[in-house]
């Protein structure tokens, strides 16, 4: 079967939920049988978000082979349950980066460099090459931005053209709109829509399939007019209502217009009947009666979800599957520096602690005192990249009588020495390491040790988890520690790297250099996160 291709655009104004859309779509169609491949198109000027401000783009989620991408791709792999690589995300910057390298490097023998041309054929060659190498049936591209933005003006174009070079039966485009609701007059606005669609029509894209967003229910007369106005027929105009209690029952609710139906037959895929009873059994979990469970997360991006949002999906996945509402309770680690009593009352009221990775010297005292009291008061502890550095840190301090302690990140200034760093750079790293793309990134094997709490959670003894980071455990401090509570639990064995940690004698203190939350699955809760939880019960 030849490659169909969706392309997934954003109408009236942004944070729509185009990653969940294109996502549940994806879900669907892997449901029914189709191998399906996800890719994101962003327009920023960024090469990668590798060194964007969590306030500016939220989490960077990285892939297997060490792709520093957009947060969508966590939705692609936990709706879908595929694995993305580098070839999932395509920025402007990275276009232009390379275009810009082959002209200076004479590949364009002299000739004048234009976006049409040579901007878009290299965007539709990023399409194209994503489809070849991962042999899908369907690839799933969606377009950041909102219809009308200038820079996404060349993405527009040359999705256009591919429409024009595959033709109509290889290629579907759904546009996902906001139906606002005025309160003074009590009624959901189509006009809105039906600008959005004009704008995408004045280049050349006429959408197949419209998605209307809405908080209040959309009556008959309102998508009748949006098929008429927009020119689409009435049955592929689909409300996209607000999900009540989970972003896990989007797919359920565009099946409930056929959507993957509907696609079938718009891109002739035969058949399409999507098999979702374990979405079904997901959704019955999440909508039943369950006690609440709070957990901490300790770090420096409080209340900001999209910092921290595979960490967050990952522990409700795991409360999903223990019966528990996870009560998230962000707790701000200079405020526990500062030794601010609410702050710390406020910890101290949860069942469990998360303290998630990160970078820079701020608040890293308040996440080493957020360690000290889950070990003091065998609260259960999950350290996450940054969170194993702070854990070892705050051990290290205990029992060799030391707060010098520290790691190499930290010492800004170069006054310690090797001996006060518990964490000190990777072999190879040094402070004048360019910043972009050159941490250790992507997937690597861990072969844990047999006995310990991390290989019963995990049922065997090689693993393979995902990493962003510079710095590691420094292995002349392991003999001190494995002399008393400290476990090293998993090692790299080609570069005999520490991966993760624990303590005896402890309900659940474990630290990961890695970051597990890039492989929990709705359905398939990750085995350290669903072991946090467990023990978070039963300490309560």
């Amino acid at each position: 079967m030849a490659t169909k291709y969706i392309f997934i655009t954003g109408g009236v104004c942004s944070s729509l939920g185009k990653g969940i859309a294109s996502s549940s779509i994806g879900a669907l169609l892997k449901a029914s049988g189709f191998n399906v491949f996800p890719q994101k198109l962003d327009p920023y000027l960024n090469v990668d978000p590798g060194t964007m401000s969590p306030f500016q783009h939220g989490e960077v989620f990285v892939t297997d082979d060490g792709g520093e991408t957009d947060l969508d791709l966590g939705h692609y792999e936990r709706f879908i349950d595929t694995n993305t690589s580098k070839l999932s995300n395509v920025t402007t910057g990275r276009i232009y980066l390379e275009i810009l390298n082959k002209e200076r490097q004479g590949e364009f023998l002299g000739g004048t460099i234009q976006i049409i041309p040579h901007i878009t054929n290299a965007i539709k060659d990023k399409i194209k090459t994503a489809a070849k190498k991962s042999q899908t049936d369907v690839l799933l591209v969606e377009i950041g931005g909102t219809s009308g933005d200038i820079e996404g003006l060349p993405y527009l174009e040359a999705i256009r053209q591919l429409r024009h070079e595959l033709g109509k039966e290889n290629t579907l485009f759904i546009h996902l709109t906001l139906l606002p609701y005025l309160a003074a007059s009590k009624e959901l606005k189509t006009k809105p829509t039906q600008a959005s669609v004009r704008e995408l029509r004045s280049i050349g894209i006429q959408p197949d399939i419209i998605l209307a967003r809405a908080d209040y229910i959309i009556d008959d007369e309102k998508l009748s007019k949006i098929a008429l106005f927009c020119d689409v027929d009435k049955e592929a105009v689909i409300p996209a209502y607000t999900a009540k209690k989970s972003i896990y029952e989007v797919p359920l609710n565009l099946q409930k217009y056929k959507i993957a139906q509907l696609i079938g037959k718009k891109l002739n895929l035969g058949k399409v009947n999507p098999k979702m009873k374990d979405w079904e059994t997901l959704i019955k979990r999440i909508h039943s009666d369950r006690k609440d469970l709070k957990i901490a997360l300790v770090g420096k991006y409080t209340g900001l979800d999209d910092a921290y949002i595979s960490v967050i999906e990952s522990l409700r996945i795991a409360c999903y599957h223990n019966h528990r509402e996870l009560k998230i309770v962000w707790i701000d680690a200079e405020k526990l520096e500062k030794k601010n009593k609410k702050t710390w009352s406020e910890l101290k009221a949860c069942a469990g602690i998360v303290v998630p990775g990160g970078f820079g010297k701020r608040g890293t005292e308040g996440k080493i005192m957020a360690a000290k009291y889950a070990r003091e008061n065998k609260v259960p502890y999950l350290g996450l990249c940054l969170g194993m550095q702070m854990m070892s840190i705050e051990y290290a301090r205990y029992i060799l009588k030391n707060n010098q302690l520290t790691s190499e990140e930290f010492d800004e200034e170069g006054k310690l020495t090797q001996d006060d760093y518990v964490i000190h750079f990777l072999p190879g790293q040094h402070k004048n390491t360019d910043k972009g793309g050159t941490l250790r990134l992507g997937s690597y094997p861990c072969e844990l040790t047999p006995g310990t709490k991390t290989a019963k959670l995990y049922g065997k003894k090689n693993i393979e988890e995902r990493h962003r980071h510079r710095y590691e455990f420094n292995n002349q401090f392991r003999k001190k520690l494995e002399e008393n509570d400290f476990i090293v639990s998993g090692i790299y064995e080609k570069q005999n790297l520490v991966e993760i940690a624990e303590l005896k004698n402890h309900p659940f203190m474990i630290g990961s250099q890695f970051h597990p939350e890039f492989l929990s699955r709705p359905n398939k809760p990750h085995p350290l996160f669903k072991g946090l939880i467990e023990a978070s019960i039963k300490g309560k």
